[in-house]
């Protein structure tokens, strides 16, 4: 049977992206030799200040047209000083935390809370969801939830105690789980309140915390602190909910995403090959999971990255970059984990 072939566009990007994506290309390139089932083309297009440096344009037409042919895009970071931008794409974001206290967030980046009256002294913000908008988001979340196995419960946050947009939210959440899910086990917490429980008591949140943009960007810096580093840290944009298929399925259609790191470009350390890639590894790790339906390679990915971090006496490597403490390298890391990561295929 000849292999699938899936697309995938690489943004390598400014400041330390280029060097965390190397590593996260290589990981990719060792699952495409390793597979019976699938071939994964990799290519290269320049976005973000790179790109206004070769062509004028943060986005070039040519980059713009590849990923919207893509299957799924990997992205390093972008911006820096010298450009004075970021971007972040209008998707629906997925993002991921530590080993132990194990659970994603999920949240709507089309409709955030933005500025409506932008006047000198009263400016107003508006948050604006409909029930369409609000069912779609749910159903990735679902999707994600019933990837894993056992299923995962689901944590829907709100305000629904004092806005209406969360009360229609948490209305729509719970009729939507019932009558599409009703396998998949669902509670509603107030905002500050899971706030707290990150803090506290994260693993009472194990699971995929569902909310939306404003809610989900705070909560999710907040729970970036549980695993210590940014760069440890892998996200999801998705453009819909990821098929329940295996990509060997007749029936698997793939699910546009940009995979990133959540942390920046860090110009200060840029070029002097420290950086932690581990964030873009596993945010390989989700494209493969999420968009490409390739489970096996993506928990194979985590797999190795956890062998490498893991203490010694736990019969890991117990190897840090300098964010962790630790001292070595970004492209030294990267050769360990994918050195792991072919005794595990």
């Amino acid at each position: 049977m000849a292999k699938k072939t899936f697309r995938v566009v690489v943004l390598p990007g400014d400041g330390i992206g280029p060097e965390v994506v190397a590593e996260a290309t290589r990981v990719l390139e060792v699952v495409s030799a390793a597979s019976t089932e699938v071939e994964l083309k990799l290519e290269s297009h320049d976005f973000g200040g790179c790109a206004i440096d070769s062509t004028g344009q943060p986005l070039p037409e040519s980059t713009l047209k590849a990923c919207q042919e893509a299957d799924a895009i990997l992205m390093g970071s972008i911006g820096g000083p010298k450009w004075g931008v970021n971007s972040k794409p209008p998707l629906l974001k997925a993002w991921t935390s530590s080993w132990s206290a194990s659970s994603s967030v999920v949240r709507t980046s089309v409709h955030a809370k933005s500025s409506v009256r932008a006047r000198r002294r009263t400016p107003q913000d508006t948050m604006i969801y409909s029930v369409p908008e609000v069912e779609r988001i749910t159903r990735v979340a679902a999707q994600i939830a019933l990837a894993a196995d056992p299923p995962l419960a689901i944590h829907s946050i709100d305000k629904a105690n004092v806005l209406a947009s969360s009360r229609l939210w948490r209305k729509v959440v719970t009729e939507t789980l019932q009558a599409e899910y009703p396998q998949l086990k669902l509670d509603h917490h107030l905002v500050d309140s899971a706030a707290m429980v990150i803090v506290s008591s994260p693993r009472k949140l194990n699971g995929v915390v569902l909310t939306e943009n404003l809610f989900g960007d705070i909560l999710s810096d907040e729970s970036s602190v549980i695993p210590g580093s940014l760069g440890l840290l892998p996200s999801a944009s998705l453009a819909g909910a990821p098929s329940v298929d295996d990509a060997a399925s007749a029936n698997f259609k793939p699910t546009s995403g940009l995979y990133e790191p959540i942390h920046g470009s860090a110009p200060d350390i840029a070029g002097q090959g420290i950086a932690n890639p581990i964030g873009t590894i596993l945010s390989a790790a989700m494209l493969l999971r999420y968009s490409l339906g390739l489970e096996r390679y993506a928990k194979a990915i985590e797999e190795a990255v956890r062998k490498v971090l893991d203490e010694k006496e736990k019969g890991g490597l117990e190897l840090r970059t300098a964010d962790l403490g630790g001292s070595i390298g970004t492209k030294a890391i990267g050769d360990k984990i994918v050195e792991t990561l072919k005794t595990l295929l």
